[in-house]
């Protein structure tokens, strides 16, 4: 009885060189990776090849798009601006322009941002879509701490020298102190400490002027002018006020109390004044001769 060749259980040439082939990392990730790229790099190839299957994929994807952006939850169908004077309200409201309700899709938040900062007396603003369809845009509005009276305007500046609005005369904000010069603008922080150490004669100030843009003159009333130093204006003023207490000094017949020199200050008296103590002199000398 003639058996079958027994099968020799060796592989083949071909396959020990497949297995060998599989064996190394690399051929491993192009078969399992770079393969079914390959595959899916000519499927796109053949189905984008076609300029009409182009367009329908994408009109497509934009009639999903607009479909999205077009649902009710995400239109937009007011504009509400907290933390702001009416008129900087509507000043916003007429440089946006907007036209409700719109998709918050359409809305350039960053670029209203950006043109609402150009505003003078906006310091800071805030826009975001709230639920519901609101566009809220919260606004920190810069607060006036002086009145600048330069050449051209009357200004409203906050604490850093920003312009804040201009006005008319400064009598329409005549609760604020008034600064003059040039390059006041640009020394306000130095000048608030000067309004705040001058706080017991405020009632009498009518200014602060700036001199040469380095340093500051407090106007008075009655003529009178305090010439304060460069350098340290603040303790030179808390001097003088020392004085005014002790002796009354800015009751006098004054016209320049003179500290810009600190270690030689000077009194200018007025003219009558001057006139009284030389005849107080004359009167001494005729008194005393023999």
């Amino acid at each position: 009885m003639n058996r079958p060749p027994r099968r020799d259980p060796a592989p083949s040439l071909l396959a020990y060189r497949l297995q060998r082939m599989m064996l190394t990392p690399l051929y491993r990730r192009l078969f399992r990776l770079g393969l079914p790229f390959v595959v899916l790099g000519l499927v796109l190839l053949m189905v984008l090849g076609s300029a009409d299957r182009r367009a329908a994929i994408a009109a497509s994807f934009t009639q999903l798009r607009e479909a999205v952006e077009d649902r009710p939850e995400f239109m937009v169908h007011a504009l509400s601006i907290e933390n702001a004077s009416p008129q900087l309200a509507e000043t916003i409201r007429r440089m946006l322009d907007l036209h409700l309700p719109q998709s918050s899709f359409d809305l350039d938040l960053p670029g209203m941002r950006d043109r609402i900062m150009t505003l003078t007396p906006v310091e800071n603003v805030d826009l975001r879509v709230l639920a519901g369809g609101l566009l809220q845009a919260d606004v920190t509005e810069r607060v006036p701490v002086v009145v600048w009276r330069s050449s051209a305007n009357t200004e409203l500046l906050d604490a850093e020298g920003h312009r804040v609005l201009l006005i008319a005369e400064r009598n329409d904000r005549a609760d604020l102190p008034l600064i003059t010069g040039r390059g006041a603008n640009d020394a306000v922080p130095e000048v608030l400490t000067l309004i705040g150490a001058a706080q017991p004669i405020m009632p009498r100030v009518r200014g602060f002027v700036r001199m040469g843009e380095r340093r500051w003159d407090i106007v008075l009333d009655r003529g009178q002018r305090i010439m304060l130093p460069v350098t340290d204006p603040v303790p030179a003023l808390e001097r003088i006020l020392a004085l005014d207490k002790a002796d009354d000094l800015l009751a006098r017949d004054v016209t320049v109390i003179d500290f810009r020199l600190k270690n030689r200050p000077v009194l200018r008296l007025a003219p009558n004044a001057v006139a009284e103590r030389a005849r107080a002199r004359g009167k001494t000398a005729s008194g005393g001769a023999p």
